[in-house]
């Protein structure tokens, strides 16, 4: 395991195949199922840092396996166990370092699309709306404003891209890509997960504004995998804060990328060093986010 500033930016398992090292993930090969490691490593604007967030892996996967068991009566999920006491033996050796931020999960065929799920106006799907009163083909009422809520969630795929920029896809270019019958059970499952999912965080006075999820085809059903409504997958907004009209406060990225844009870096490698005011204020946002929606502190934590 590689520490940095004390966060895990690297794993280095030798008792099995690594296959593949993600932005955040690494994921090893244990034969009939795989193990998800959620490091401490940051990207942004598809960049990866040099420098970790303390915890954010074990608010990925803490987050995550919370989500998975919340809607495991909407759709089926991926996940075995994140409990180490299930770790196979040859792995003992890393349960203190594993612990928290791992997951063991089913292998399937995952879908080549990213299934993106709008409730509010934002990013890159207001910058569309702007431009053409409509997002990735979904066509908006005129009068929107930044923030502004919709008047139901709208769905709004990508490309599922292996390096760069995921794309957006309409729905009937993905309906190409894997098939009518599974397209129109994707988007009915993800709009199911988003209002299960955002009935929950408004409880917890958190607007979830959009959300980004994968799906799987594993034995011969569709499953939500990967991971599920976190902070690096979705805008989570302080509800009694939300002003339409205007940037919101953020309990996920968007903290980071909104002072990234103040630097003048051109969004290339290599990432610009963070001061350490925004490391720890990027990481009490996660840190936040798991404590309102989780409803305790997260477990182990780093002081």
């Amino acid at each position: 395991m590689v520490q940095s500033s004390r966060g895990l930016m690297e794993t280095r398992i030798k008792e099995v195949p690594l296959l593949s090292r993600g932005k955040v993930r690494d994921v090893y090969d244990l034969g009939d199922q795989l193990l998800f490691v959620a490091t401490d490593r940051l990207s942004a604007f598809d960049v990866v840092f040099s420098q970790p967030i303390p915890d954010k892996g074990r608010v990925l996967t803490g987050l995550s396996a919370y989500w998975f068991r919340y809607t495991e009566d909407i759709i089926s999920n991926h996940l075995i166990s994140d409990d180490v006491d299930d770790l196979p033996d040859y792995l003992a050796s890393y349960r203190e370092e594993l612990e928290g931020r791992f997951m063991l999960v089913k292998k399937g065929r995952v879908l080549p699309v990213e299934c993106v799920v709008r409730g509010y106006l934002a990013g890159s799907g207001w910058a569309r709306y702007q431009e053409t009163g409509s997002v990735t083909g979904v066509k908006l009422p005129p009068g929107l404003s930044n923030s502004s809520r919709l008047p139901e969630p709208i769905f709004t795929p990508t490309t599922k891209a292996t390096e760069g920029h995921d794309l957006p896809v309409t729905v009937d270019q993905m309906r190409d890509m894997i098939g009518s019958e599974l397209t129109d059970a994707v988007i009915e499952k993800s709009i199911e997960l988003y209002l299960a999912a955002s009935k929950r965080t408004e409880e917890c006075g958190i607007i979830l504004a959009d959300t980004k999820l994968e799906f799987a085809i594993i034995d011969d059903a569709l499953c939500v995998v990967d991971e599920l409504v976190t902070p690096d997958s979705s805008r989570f907004w302080s509800a009694d804060k939300y002003r339409e009209g205007e940037n919101q406060e953020s309990f996920d990225k968007q903290y980071l990328r909104d002072y990234l844009e103040t630097v003048g870096w051109d969004k290339r490698p290599p990432a610009p060093i963070l001061p350490q005011h925004v490391i720890d204020s990027t990481r009490e946002r996660y840190l936040e986010a798991y404590r309102r929606i989780v409803g305790e502190d997260l477990p182990s934590v780093l002081r």
